[in-house]
């Protein structure tokens, strides 16, 4: 049975009502082993760390055997500190690293057929589906899978089965719906439920993982005076959760913006955001809000590389930032292969890039500005920049600075910005 609890006031959930919730989703349950999937550090936001830190506590004092694993798809290790920030009292030695390169099984495969059925003749080749061989050990009596439902680049809507297919995915997975979401464009897709990669994760889920016991328990959040206020809690082992948690993320995270965008200045957390491959969500969730020639300003002390890895970072130094149709050619170029191969960085390529509608600068501290500009930005000192858009002076929304409106957010990752105009 699907348990679903909405706030009624601004200040969301108490975190009393959420355990509540949690702890009615495993009555009846006879559990000796189980694994959660919670998202990790780049969802901070998302309240899954205290979602995590319950269950773990509560299944192991009924004796029940609890390992971790988050759904880093192809992030890096989530840190010690960054666990205890997030998950608590949790022993680190409790977190299994996925690794989407190594640590995977082929369950089996999406036919092209069915791809170019959903993606208007624009994809044609089958899809792998992988998953860490963790979520297929029979051992495993449940599989508890957190995360916040959000408007999202490369899917249109966050989580449910892709923290799983991704999160816990492999690389053509992965890559391959990067790929997907990236040329069928993701302005068709943000904020949306049911687009071209959302419907191949329903296909994975129905036929390939329908016998696992996998339960979601999503999250819809938004951040106030740095406090997480959790909306609503879905929970789930079918697809209505994500249904109803969607439409009500669409309410509380989606702003539409009563005309263009001159100019948006975008604050990423340094504890969070260091390398563009994570803080170019400035670019994908203001890019439906900025105006043809406006100007996108990135706040990015923390920012000190572009992939999250190395082989991904040497790419983007290689290719750079440099619209839809360049990548595309250049992806098509057989000598290549190196971005042929790594479709998921070619689909981020094509993410990052305003395709000259709009100025994108990186007011940066730890990365050189000869290097920001090579891959395709302009580039600031970030303590130049701050003396005039200073995120301690600044509030959520329209602001004036020197005689000028500026549109200020100080964290992309927790909505989508549109003009409501062109919507």
């Amino acid at each position: 049975m699907d348990i679903y609890r909405q706030s009624t006031k601004d200040t969301g959930l108490s975190q009393a009502e959420i355990k509540e919730a949690l702890l009615a989703s495993l009555e009846g349950r006879d559990l000796k082993k189980v694994l959660i999937v919670p998202p990790d550090f780049t969802r901070y936001h998302s309240g899954a760390g205290y979602i995590t830190n319950v269950y773990y506590h509560t299944l192991c004092d009924r004796g029940c055997h609890v390992d971790i694993m988050p759904a880093l798809g192809t992030h890096v290790m989530i840190t010690e500190d960054q666990a205890t920030k997030m998950f608590g009292d949790i022993p680190y030695e409790k977190f299994i690293r996925h690794n989407w390169r190594t640590d995977v099984v082929k369950l089996g495969e999406i036919p092209g057929s069915y791809v170019s059925s959903i993606t208007e003749g624009l994809w044609h080749e089958p899809v792998s589906v992988e998953v860490n061989r963790r979520i297929m050990n029979p051992d495993y009596d449940l599989i508890i899978s957190p995360g916040q439902v959000v408007p999202h680049e490369v899917i249109g809507m966050s989580n449910h089965a892709k923290n799983i297919f991704v999160g816990v995915g492999g690389s053509e997975m992965i890559n391959k719906s990067h790929m997907i979401g990236a040329v069928y464009g993701m302005e068709r897709m943000m904020g949306r439920d049911y687009t071209p990669v959302r419907q191949l994760f329903d296909y994975g889920m129905k036929h390939f993982l329908a016998q696992r016991p996998i339960l979601f328990v999503l999250t819809v959040t938004t951040v106030s005076q740095n406090e997480i206020l959790t909306h609503g809690l879905f929970i789930g082992e079918g697809r209505q959760c994500l249904t109803e948690a969607v439409k009500l993320a669409q309410k509380k995270n989606i702003d539409f913006v009563e005309h263009g965008l001159k100019k948006c200045v975008v604050y990423l957390n340094p504890a969070e955001f260091k390398s563009t491959w994570l803080g170019n969500k400035a670019i994908y969730r203001t890019r439906m809000a900025l105006d043809d020639g406006g100007e996108l300003i990135i706040l990015a002390p923390g920012i000190e590389r572009f992939g999250e890895d190395d082989a991904v970072d040497a790419l983007i130094r290689k290719y750079g930032y440099r619209g839809r149709l360049t990548t595309l050619q250049t992806f098509r170029d057989p000598k290549n292969t190196d971005l042929r191969e790594n479709m998921g960085a070619a689909a981020h390529l094509i993410h990052g890039s305003s395709d000259g509608r709009f100025t994108i600068t990186y007011a940066v501290r730890d990365i050189p500005a000869a290097e920001v500009e090579r891959v395709g930005f302009q580039a600031a000192s970030y303590d130049k920049v701050v003396r005039i858009y200073d995120p301690h002076k600044l509030h959520y929304g329209f602001n004036m600075v020197k005689g000028e409106e500026i549109y200020y957010i100080p964290n992309p990752a927790l909505g989508l910005w549109i003009d409501r105009t062109r919507f």
